[in-house]
């Protein structure tokens, strides 16, 4: 829906408000006058907003009463969205060069006509993934958080990493990427080897990383992570971790450990007993979540539907109210149709 032409006709009929304003014989406000040839015409603001109700009603409409209820009920979030908002636009505006381009890009690519529009959306929609966080939370069992400290929860590990990254650059053919990465393997391969033949392994390993190792924040720890566990890094370390806790204290993959960043040779130095539920809840309840969001479809749209129905939200125009039944059935069906596929 082109977003620009809502705003000039909502400014259209804001702007019947002053001055002399023609009205037809019913008594409506007219927006628009013809006159030729001694006949006259004349569109009312009741039919131009019939018209927009019509048309473009239903995104005005839910646009309205997420507003308001995102900024009731995550009030205190509200200064936080707008600075992430506000920062999403810099970025853009600094990797876009400066903020004529960025328009221009976001003219292209969006419905929006103008940089102060698409960073009103973006508000929004920051105000919406808190709520479904939110609600995503209150959706978590206390049976699913026992089950998961009982069976997933684990303590802190001290992992030391040698990392070899493949090198790799977009113009390279596949036979050459393909290259690039055998060579990469192998040298994280004969690093094990030379772990295999050293009687201090851990000493050797440390060696090994100011040798090789391609991680320069840690290259300088001896390769030291520090106590890590499930969440403390991003998603790119799972795999790293997975391999971690197969592991035992003292003892170094015998097999490459591959991530989105490459190839790694993991050392298990040391570990700690997992801590209480109690102190582990509210982790626990984020993780599982996170899990609910990626996996539930439907999560979205129950989401908003829950705060909606929270606060007693009636659509009393019927033409309105029958729109957003159809988008309700319609997202039901989308949702229904990805979980088959």
């Amino acid at each position: 829906m082109k977003k620009g032409l809502i705003l000039s006709l909502i400014c259209l009929l804001t702007l019947c408000g002053c001055g002399k304003i023609p009205t037809l014989q019913n008594g409506e406000e007219a927006v628009i006058t013809f006159a030729k040839d001694e006949k006259e015409h004349k569109i009312s603001a009741e039919e131009l907003f019939e018209e927009l109700k019509t048309n473009f009603g239903l995104e005005a409409t839910l646009k309205l009463i997420d507003t308001y209820i995102l900024e009731t009920e995550f009030e205190d979030y509200k200064e936080e969205a707008t600075t992430n908002a506000e920062n999403y636009i810099e970025a853009m505006i600094e990797s876009y060069g400066d903020e004529k381009t960025l328009l221009e890009a976001i003219q292209y690519n969006t419905n929006y006509s103008t940089i102060e529009a698409y960073q009103e959306y973006l508000y929004i929609s920051f105000m919406q993934s808190h709520a479904l966080e939110e609600y995503a939370k209150n959706q978590v069992t206390d049976k699913e958080i026992e089950t998961y400290y009982n069976d997933e929860a684990k303590g802190d590990v001290e992992v030391y990493h040698i990392l070899i990254t493949p090198d790799v650059t977009d113009d390279m053919k596949s036979d050459e990427k393909t290259k690039a990465e055998d060579e990469a393997m192998t040298k994280a391969k004969d690093i094990i080897k030379k772990l295999n033949k050293a009687d201090n392994k851990l000493e050797e390993f440390k060696k090994l990383v100011k040798e090789f190792s391609e991680d320069e924040a840690t290259k300088k720890k001896d390769g030291n992570l520090g106590y890590i566990n499930y969440g403390d890094l991003d998603k790119t370390y799972d795999e790293l971790l997975d391999a971690v806790y197969k592991l035992k204290d003292g003892n170094y993959s015998k097999e490459v450990v591959t991530t989105e960043l490459g190839y790694h040779v993991i050392y298990r130095n040391a570990s700690k007993e997992k801590a209480s539920l109690k102190d582990l809840k509210e982790e626990i309840i984020e993780t599982l979540a996170n899990r609910k969001m990626e996996k539930d479809s439907e999560i979205s749209l129950n989401s908003m539907k829950y705060y909606r129905e929270l606060y007693n939200m009636k659509i009393i125009d019927s033409t309105l109210d029958r729109q957003y039944g159809i988008y309700l059935n319609n997202l039901a069906n989308q949702s229904t149709t990805k979980t088959e596929k």
